[in-house]
């Protein structure tokens, strides 16, 4: 069988990447080894979410009086259902992409797919040929020799989501949003969190200002937090695990019931032809260029297999460039400056371009400008008073920077990234009338505070 493209992997990237063909009027395949819509969809980003709702919604019900709600009765939380949900919620997002690869006439081949030469593919024993290969095979839970996988004691984030019955106690290893996310979860759920983190902070990569607010709203959930922690060696016993770690106050063993290992993932580059072919790869990543070609004319590679960051949206947005470029057409290179990330906690998080500190370490003359949840209308009548909208500027007055915590923030990035793409100043966010009452106009206040010009601070 000969087509246009073969893409292998249907994550965010190869899907979009198979979708975005179809409608240039490409004849397009689609080899899975798995499920149809990689790992975000059924294993990642969108479960994680379903758990964070039910998380949510068990905090409201127990918050309820405050509301002038009552409940009669216990509030409890019923993991077995949570977890059906998120199974639910998984398998129809698993499905809407196989109605959109139906509607648009992709091929799906199921196997593993390997490259034996530029163009062709070989799946189960058959090969397929195409003018074009699209590498979107996307990556998987790195493992520590000293904290080893099995799946009961020692867990990733896959197995997190379909646990048993809920543990008394769970240590939470790596912060990034994977172990935050998890560690919202499971302490909002009412399992003893302690959470352990290498670097100097948790949320590693987010302003020092975000994870101080985060490090107290976790403790608020009564989690523990240890930051320049590293964990030395971890221990299964009959009863759960021994974890050794080495932090502040020297060596000490901790006990939890099950660990979660969310200390960041590994491209699976693996067996998929790259040695025959002499695709060049370094540190784990396939090297590719602006347009997302490899070494090898013909193979592209996008997602997490490249060095840029691991996020859905960025595979998407490299899917449709990569596809469009192989078409003829002339897509503009991705910024990016200008990714944002978001961490669906309870206060959320969201940031985009750069931290104050990386602001210092380029040398960049900046001011900020910030508005506090607490002087917040909407946030005080919605009972969400934790967390600030923080904003960059530079010099020139240009937005370089933004850095939200609170009720709602994943949604309020978008404002923020937009501003920092078109290069907008302080004074255009603040003119822009934002509507009344809302979490949005936290935003405005914040450039207006940049100006000197705060109305409600």
């Amino acid at each position: 069988m000969k087509y246009d493209i073969i893409i292998i992997g249907s994550g965010p990237g190869g899907y979009v990447a198979a979708i975005r063909a179809a409608q240039l009027g490409r004849r397009v395949a689609v080899v899975e080894r798995a499920e149809v819509g990689g790992v975000c969809l059924n294993w990642g980003c969108i479960p994680t979410k379903a758990l964070v709702r039910s998380a949510q919604v068990y905090a409201d019900c127990k918050a309820a009086a405050g509301f002038g709600v009552a409940i009669d009765g216990e509030v409890r939380v019923d993991w077995a259902k949570a977890v059906q949900r998120e199974r639910t919620v998984a398998e129809t997002m698993n499905k809407g992409v196989q109605f959109l690869f139906k509607k648009n006439n992709i091929d799906v081949i199921a196997g593993h797919g390997r490259l034996t030469s530029p163009h062709t593919v070989e799946v189960e024993g058959a090969s397929y040929q195409a003018d074009a290969v699209i590498l979107a095979t996307g990556a998987r839970p790195r493992q520590m020799a000293f904290m080893p996988v099995d799946g009961k004691r020692i867990i990733s984030s896959r197995e997190a989501l379909t646990l048993d019955s809920l543990p008394q106690t769970m240590i939470v290893v790596g912060s990034g949003a994977i172990g935050s996310e998890f560690a919202y979860i499971f302490a909002t759920l009412g399992v003893k969190v302690t959470i352990v983190e290498y670097m100097p902070q948790i949320m590693p990569l987010e302003d020092e200002e975000t994870a101080k607010t985060m490090e107290r709203a976790f403790r608020k959930l009564r989690a523990a937090v240890m930051t320049s922690t590293s964990v030395k060696q971890v221990d299964v016993t009959p009863d759960g695990c021994n974890v050794l770690v080495e932090g502040k106050k020297g060596e000490q063993t901790l006990t939890a019931d099950v660990v979660l290992s969310a200390v960041g993932i590994k491209s699976n580059i693996e067996n998929i032809g790259l040695e025959e072919l002499g695709i060049a790869v370094e540190r784990d990543k396939i090297v590719v260029d602006e347009h997302y070609r490899t070494s090898v004319e013909g193979v592209y590679a996008i997602g997490d297999i490249i060095a840029t960051p691991a996020l859905a949206h960025v595979a998407s947005a490299e899917a449709i460039h990569c596809v469009e470029h192989i078409c003829g057409l002339s897509p503009e290179p991705i910024d990016y400056s200008t990714i944002p990330s978001c961490v669906f906690t309870s206060p959320e998080v969201a940031s985009v371009g750069l931290t104050e500190q990386q602001a210092r370490d380029k040398g960049i003359d900046y001011k900020v400008g910030r508005f506090p949840y607490t002087a917040s209308g909407k946030a005080t009548a919605a009972g969400e008073r934790d967390g600030f909208v923080k904003l960059i500027f530079d010099a020139d007055d240009r937005l370089i920077g933004a850095h939200l915590v609170g009720h709602n923030v994943t949604e309020m990035i978008a404002e923020p990234t937009l501003a920092k793409r078109l290069g907008i100043t302080a004074e255009t966010i603040a003119r822009t009338i934002h509507a009344h009452p809302s979490m949005n106009e936290a935003t405005m206040e914040a450039a207006e505070a940049a100006m000197g010009a705060a109305i409600h601070l």
